[in-house]
């Protein structure tokens, strides 16, 4: 199936984290759109597999692999299986989660702030390092990456969530000052509690009370939580052609969590 979208150029768009809560609801609006996806999953590939059968029966193009942001090889291989599949890549989505403990700085340790910070910041890098190529071979491009509100108003115990994010923002920044000249640009969603993923399993685990939750809620001008499908819409309009002229940019998706 080729695009019939005039929102975005023939090709594909690369989805990392497209397991995930917010990265699957990012490749149904892509599908909705009629873009190829090439997803990528880390550990979880039954609910990768089973998101492209299910976006199969729509009559999607889309295709998964496996890919870890420390393995530069893997996320190679995806690329390269990507351009093969479909032609040029013109949109990276950088939609990764990581499961980390809600802690204060005091009890950070040093071995927990490496691998946090390497996974994160280091696989973001590594994650433009193997695209960037790409993006300029093909005439430009999008990356959209997935980040935290926390970075707008520090919620407590958000560290090994905010401190990494904030490395990467910097990075996307660098990217849209640099890569302007190539057409080639670069946003982050700052996204505050959305009801899927890592969230739901904490708050299935008693991490997140009914005391927590209806605190957080009451302070949010709109007294609820985001749900995976208002991200991905806003994600989907950054990359596309409908933001031209949008770039190094930080755009809220957080119920007005900074205000």
């Amino acid at each position: 199936m080729s695009n019939n979208s005039s929102e975005y150029p023939e090709g594909f768009a690369l989805v990392i984290g497209g397991s995930g809560g917010v990265g699957t609801a990012i490749c149904k609006e892509l599908v909705a759109s009629q873009i190829p996806i090439l997803l990528t999953y880390n550990s979880n590939q039954t609910r990768a597999e089973a998101l492209v059968s299910e976006l199969h029966v729509v009559n999607a193009d889309v295709a998964c692999c496996q890919v870890s942001l420390q393995d530069l090889a893997s996320l190679q291989a995806a690329v390269d299986l990507g351009l093969k599949t479909y032609g040029r890549l013109h949109s990276v989505f950088i939609a990764t989660g990581y499961d980390i403990p809600q802690s204060p700085i005091s009890e950070v340790t040093p071995e927990l702030w490496q691998r946090v910070m390497r996974s994160d910041a280091e696989g973001a890098f590594n994650a433009i390092h193997a695209t960037l190529p790409h993006l300029r071979t093909g005439g430009g491009g999008s990356y959209v990456h997935i980040s935290s509100a926390g970075l707008l108003k520090y919620p407590p115990l958000d560290i090994l969530s905010v401190a990494p994010k904030a490395a990467v923002e910097e990075l996307i920044k660098g990217v849209a000052k640099e890569e302007g000249v190539n057409n080639i640009r670069a946003n982050s969603i700052a996204i505050g509690v959305i009801e899927t993923g890592i969230f739901l399993r904490l708050k299935e685990q008693g991490v997140f009370d009914d005391a927590w939750i209806e605190g957080v809620k009451s302070a949010l001008p709109l007294n609820r939580f985001g749900q995976p499908e208002e991200v991905a819409k806003m994600a989907v309009f950054l990359a596309s052609n409908n933001a031209a002229y949008t770039t190094g940019q930080l755009i809220p998706v957080d119920g007005g969590f900074g205000v």
